[in-house]
């Protein structure tokens, strides 16, 4: 069953058509692949999903809810989870205060309830947020670590917390962008092993990757996107070998 649907989804920056008609189904528990060039359309589709862009044309559902159009935060309090290209920390804070701040929404009190502090209800729920975002860092590895100012942490583990602080949101979705962007091979193969453990919980994953190995040994389904319109879908198998793909990549002569 899909979880995430994209219906005929289009949108215009003044003449240019950054996303072109497209059409996606995201099968709830599966891991969802979205590849294709440079300036293809991927980002912009991903912040069409999240609220920062509006579709032009066509419509978004979430859990069978039509949220195009609606504001960031009211999509994020659905369950849609995300991290971006380039890594958005708080760099001179503590990693569990990075992940604190993701689940705040979770959270029942307000300004009033932080005056309050003391109410024992309030400190009740300190304490559960507090240990739900120590879960959220074990699952990417990074518990022990929790009070380590976040600029400290390697680049690899910077990434890993960014998907800690998204996850700390409570998702039924998490969008990756680009996550293992910049990172070696051993980190890579960590990250992948943290993302296949996340989908063991249930939880549906669609990413964004220009790593082919890593897309190709982690997806159970692969889009293609170039200049905008959705060219290929299918297994990882069956989309390395489409020739609309390969010359999308390597350009008409790679076939030959």
């Amino acid at each position: 069953m899909a979880i995430l649907t994209l219906d005929n989804v289009t949108i215009r920056f003044g003449g240019l058509v950054a996303v072109d008609k497209v059409n996606l189904a995201v099968e709830e528990g599966n891991i969802q692949a979205l590849i294709g060039p440079n300036g293809a359309g991927k980002s912009t589709l991903f912040n069409l999903i999240t609220g920062i862009y509006t579709p032009t044309e066509g419509e978004i559902r979430f859990n069978g809810e039509v949220i195009s159009g609606r504001q960031t935060h009211q999509i994020a309090a659905l369950g849609i989870g995300r991290t971006f290209q380039n890594i958005r920390l708080f760099n001179e804070l503590p990693v569990i205060e990075n992940v604190l701040i993701g689940a705040h929404t979770r959270g029942k009190w307000d300004l009033l309830g932080s005056i309050l502090r003391p109410a024992p209800w309030v400190k009740r729920e300190e304490e559960q947020l507090l240990d739900w975002a120590m879960e959220c860092l074990d699952r990417v590895d990074l518990a022990g670590k929790a009070w380590e100012i976040a600029s400290n942490l390697s680049y690899g583990e910077q990434r890993r917390l960014e998907i800690a602080r998204a996850l700390a949101l409570k998702p039924r979705i998490l969008l990756l962008d680009e996550p293992a962007a910049g990172m070696n091979p051993f980190e890579k193969q960590v990250l992948m092993e943290i993302v296949q453990k996340i989908r063991q919980t249930g939880m549906t994953v669609f990413l964004v990757e220009h790593d082919m190995k890593f897309v190709m040994g982690i997806s159970d389904r692969i889009a293609v996107l170039d200049y905008g319109v959705k060219i290929a879908e299918g297994k990882p198998e069956e989309v390395r070998v489409n020739p609309q793909v390969i010359e999308a990549y390597l350009g008409k002569g790679a076939k030959h």
